[in-house]
């Protein structure tokens, strides 16, 4: 694995809203809203309601507020071991749970990338949409978007299909941007239990993830 600035990637401003939505500004001004946004408002979500109801929306909060603080303790350890940097300390139960979580990632995720363009970097497709890629390079020498994901548990290919949408996104986006033909995505997946799958998401299934994404954004700007 070797990290290449290939790419001239710009960085974006981003504003937060009181709903958590987001959005970017591009170099041309324009506020388009996040991949995340997108389709955290579009798509079927009765199953994230009944799970929020079942467990009630206190804890369904706090469980939300602990899996993002874990995802970004995670994001932290990977890019600076890419970028051989000293990784984050400390002792508590949630450190130590991204420290091990990590390690597996390395070892089963990070092992199959052969080359890194870019680490959380921002991408848009003009005037429509924006977000952060975690991971650009390539995945088993293809060209790939990455992305690094926490669960409790592994879930089930169907259950990660807004995952797939995401990287789409990306790919649409870099593609577009920068003269690329990215057909290629990988969600690497790590469970508080350790255990770890790698989604690949290529041929007809990537052009599958790219039709769904583009109905995704036509119902938001429809509603917005």
């Amino acid at each position: 694995m070797k990290l290449v600035e290939k790419f001239n990637y710009q960085k974006l401003e981003q504003i937060t809203y009181e709903d958590r939505s987001r959005k970017y500004i591009t170099p041309d001004g324009d506020h388009v809203p996040s991949v995340t946004t997108v389709l955290g408002q579009t798509g079927d979500k009765s199953g994230l309601k009944r799970w929020a109801e079942w467990v009630g929306e206190k804890e369904a909060d706090k469980q939300r507020r602990e899996a993002g603080g874990l995802g970004s303790l995670l994001h932290s350890h990977l890019e600076a071991y890419i970028e051989e940097r000293d990784r984050p300390a400390g002792n508590n139960v949630v450190r130590k749970m991204a420290r091990d979580m990590s390690d597996v990632m390395i070892e089963r995720g990070l092992s199959r990338v052969t080359e890194i363009w870019g680490i959380e970097k921002a991408q848009y497709f003009p005037a429509l949409y924006a977000g952060t890629a975690d991971l650009i390079g390539c995945f088993e020498n293809a060209p790939a978007i990455m992305d690094y994901k926490t669960s409790k548990k592994m879930k089930k290919d169907e259950h990660v299909e807004d995952y797939k949408l995401q990287v789409a996104a990306y790919s649409i986006a870099h593609n577009e941007i920068y003269g690329t033909n990215i057909k290629t995505c990988a969600i690497f997946m790590v469970g508080r239990d350790l255990s770890f799958k790698t989604y690949v998401i290529d041929g007809l299934q990537f052009q599958k993830a790219c039709n769904s994404w583009h109905r995704r954004l036509e119902e938001w700007f429809a509603n917005n």
